[in-house]
């Protein structure tokens, strides 16, 4: 019991350091997402290089909280066990996948100041492509997967008490609001910085906060 209750405060800290990796990665990474000429400028590639660090380290958090929990959960649900580590997994590929993008994207900014390309009109299009790549892996990666990996794990520990009802609740309510303003974000009908946007990624968030602070807090309680 000892072992367990270490391990899932084990994974409760890693869901907090998603947390506090992500959140700062965001503001860090906001002068290349936010100025479509940032390619073109003198840059700031320290700030955004330790932004695309802290995502790498947000998805190593979350391989880690699926291979922790898996060991406390497999005996309850393993399918659904094994099913959150692969989506966690993906998540995380589809985050570094993100992080490559703008990688390049400061390769060519540094490639436009040393004079090695002079083609204004075509590195800005590459760079706003790698941009938009970037985008796309960040709604379809902790937007539509971080949805599955909630209703996976939120479904297990709901129909086996592991945790106060009220954590896994967020998770089952919020996954498939979250699918749907993705669906409508691809689709061409909703936008990543809409109300609805904010308003579905809402349970999302308190889910994954709530869940961390408890695991650390209190662990997970025997299987019912």
């Amino acid at each position: 019991m000892d072992t367990d209750r270490r391990t899932a405060r084990l994974a409760g800290a890693l869901y907090l350091l998603t947390f506090a990796s992500s959140i700062p990665a965001l503001l860090l990474l906001s002068p290349v997402l936010d100025d479509a000429r940032y390619v073109l400028g003198p840059g700031a590639d320290a700030r955004v290089t330790a932004g695309l660090l802290l995502d790498l380290v947000n998805a190593a958090a979350c391989v880690g909280t699926a291979v922790v929990l898996h060991r406390l959960l497999r005996a309850d649900a393993p399918s659904r066990a094994l099913g959150f580590v692969t989506s966690r997994v993906l998540e995380a590929a589809i985050i570094a996948v993100g992080v490559l993008s703008l990688l390049a994207v400061l390769t060519l900014r540094q490639d436009v100041a040393s004079g090695t390309l002079s083609d204004e009109g075509a590195t800005l299009a590459t760079a706003h492509a790698l941009v938009a790549l970037r985008d796309w892996t960040f709604l379809l990666g902790p937007g539509l997967v971080s949805a599955v990996n909630a209703a996976l794990l939120g479904s297990v520990l709901l129909q086996h008490r592991r945790v106060p009802r009220a954590i896994p609740l967020l998770a089952v309510v919020g996954a498939p609001l979250q699918v749907v303003s993705v669906l409508l974000t691809t689709l061409g009908h909703n936008s990543q910085l809409s109300a609805l946007s904010a308003v579905a990624v809402l349970p999302i968030f308190a889910w994954e906060l709530s869940l961390g602070v408890w695991l650390v807090a209190r662990g997970l309680r025997p299987s019912a």
